[in-house]
């Protein structure tokens, strides 16, 4: 038995493999800087999901084609946004999160991957306008999904600096192994019931804060750790309570974290609209200083969530959205091993031990 069943092995996958020695994550037997220098966010997609996806019929993407499936998540935007009527009121008044689960579920048990995959940028956008009191924006379908995701958000398309870097962060994101929404998405595909379903427990398992949650907190760490009068004393009393530090510590990870390697390189790129990416560099090292005095042997480095705030807040998001956001990349790994899961025919069912009275 293991807590949290951390070191059980509970599939055979062909979608990642993460060497936390290596420090370096491969998707299909691509890693990391490969996929963003070479693939993009939709190449990824289509590489995901090679094998599991029909191609071409349904308009759906054939092989590892880009441009397929540019096309064909684009399309599914505007069948997303042409059905908005029968949900968004309803979506509007409830908080963001809610919001979203509202849009996943008026998905039909029918949806395609791409439909699904395409939906889920409409629904962050739509909700989140709505909630402002203003009106959706149509998608623009010969755009990327990063493209047309800070055009709808923003209402007026956006430098290609910010999409570079939005991008990139859903490339390396895109898919992560057994993590726990993308393990429930495993789950729900294990009965049998459809894809959607699927997709909208991931979510559910997603906005936990500690899972898909934690970006926006993270950020609030970050203004919190700024506005220390005395870093050093700030982050010593901090370990010592024992208090979690955001952005820092990865189960896996817990050397190199090549996912926040490639944003960083794209929040570099940004120039000056990449804010505060040097206090973070500086907080990293003031982390690590104080690892050594307060636990020394012991190490804490820094997770994904910090660049990945940094880049979110950089490119126009606001803090509760940066889940949503989130899984407009993640979703098409949670798809992906839905897929996977169904082709096995086997239905996930652990066994409890028994401890009552």
């Amino acid at each position: 038995m293991s807590g949290g069943l951390e070191g059980v092995v509970a599939a055979e996958t062909v979608l990642s493999r993460t060497d936390a020695v290596a420090g370096m994550v491969w998707v299909r037997g691509h890693d990391l800087p490969d996929l963003v220098a070479n693939f993009g966010f939709e190449g990824t997609v289509a590489l995901l999901w090679d094998g599991f996806v029909p191609g071409r019929s349904g308009g759906e993407p054939e092989g590892l084609s880009r441009a397929g499936t540019i096309s064909a998540l684009g399309a599914a935007r505007v069948t997303a946004f042409a059905g908005l009527d029968r949900w968004l009121d309803v979506a509007a008044g409830r908080p963001l999160f809610e919001g979203m689960r509202v849009g996943l579920a008026a998905l039909p048990d029918s949806a395609t991957p791409a439909e699904i995959a395409g939906a889920v940028p409409v629904i962050v956008a739509a909700v989140s306008r709505a909630r402002k009191g203003l009106p959706p924006v149509a998608p623009d379908p010969a755009l990327t999904t990063a493209a047309d995701l800070l055009r709808m958000w923003h209402g007026t398309p956006s430098g290609p600096e910010m999409v570079a870097a939005l991008d990139t962060y859903f490339t390396v994101l895109a898919e992560s192994g057994l993590n726990a929404s993308s393990f429930t998405a495993r789950i729900v595909a294990s009965t049998r019931a459809s894809l959607s379903a699927a997709v909208l427990g991931a979510w559910c398992a997603f906005t936990g804060p500690i899972h898909g949650g934690a970006p926006g907190p993270t950020l609030d760490m970050l203004d919190e750790a700024q506005a220390a009068p005395d870093l050093d004393a700030w982050l010593e009393a901090k370990l010592r309570a024992g208090e979690r530090l955001m952005g820092f510590g990865h189960r896996v990870l817990r050397e190199i974290e090549p996912r926040a390697a490639e944003i960083r390189k794209a929040l570099a790129a940004m120039g000056p609209m990449a804010k505060r990416l040097a206090f973070a560099s500086h907080l990293e090292a003031r982390v690590a200083a104080a690892m050594d005095r307060v636990k020394p042997g012991r190490k804490l480095p820094p997770n994904v969530e910090i660049m990945a705030a940094l880049v979110l807040d950089a490119v126009g998001f606001e803090r509760e959205a940066f889940t949503p956001v989130f899984a407009v990349g993640r979703c098409v790994g949670w798809i992906a091993h839905a897929l996977e899961q169904q082709k096995t025919g086997r239905m996930i069912r652990p066994t409890s031990k028994y401890v009552g009275v």
